[in-house]
């Protein structure tokens, strides 16, 4: 198979104006020139941002439910699974949730699917498994957003699933608690690009 290397052909003179003006390596200014990055206040945001340079997170479908869901389990001290994928984003969405969580009193165990074994995703034995441990909230993060039959067997089951996922949904999308998606054809959170990470959190 032959392969294709497709490139920007960059603005050099701007490439270096950015470059020395905020002491950056060139690749990193020809980063931001071919991604239309040009404003001083713009490249400030890029490079150092803040907490309140982010965009409001409860513009995301289902954002308010999923917070009061979580509230009720930290509060009643639920047995709450973190349901993540075996890639870099899903393990460390697992990471940064679980240290949230735990930091505002709520343990909660994780489950990683065993890739050769069990693929990508939700799959029903690891739903029957959860269940017969006595979980009753399911969060995943990085997957979560096509599994409409396993989600289906998590409401059987009596448990709550909260989907954060950063992947394209299908026609129709699973009848899980809440779904956190910046990807869902709903959305109205204005960038779409946030890895499993950002869409835990």
């Amino acid at each position: 198979m032959n392969k294709k290397w497709e490139y920007y052909e960059s603005n050099e003179e701007k490439v270096k104006e950015i470059s020395e003006k905020f002491n950056i390596s060139n690749l990193l200014a020809k980063i931001l020139v071919n991604r239309e990055i040009l404003k001083d206040k713009e490249i400030e945001i890029f490079l150092k941002p803040t907490r309140n340079d982010f965009y409001n997170p409860f513009l995301m479908q289902d954002m308010e439910k999923a917070v009061r869901r979580i509230e009720k389990a930290i509060t009643t001290k639920e047995k709450v699974m973190i349901y993540g994928d075996y890639d870099a984003d899903g393990i460390t969405s697992i990471a940064v949730l679980k240290k949230f969580l735990f930091e505002r009193g709520l343990k909660t165990d994780y489950y990683i699917p065993n890739r050769l074994e069990e693929g990508y995703g939700l799959n029903k034995e690891a739903m029957e498994q959860i269940a017969r441990q006595g979980y009753t909230l399911i969060i995943t993060v990085d997957c979560g957003v096509s599994a409409i039959q396993e989600v289906e067997i998590c409401n059987k089951l009596g448990i709550d699933i909260i989907i954060t996922d950063h992947h394209e949904q299908l026609e129709k999308l699973p009848n899980a608690y809440a779904i956190i998606n910046a990807k869902r054809r709903d959305n109205t959170y204005p960038f779409r690009g946030l890895a499993g990470c950002r869409s835990s959190i």
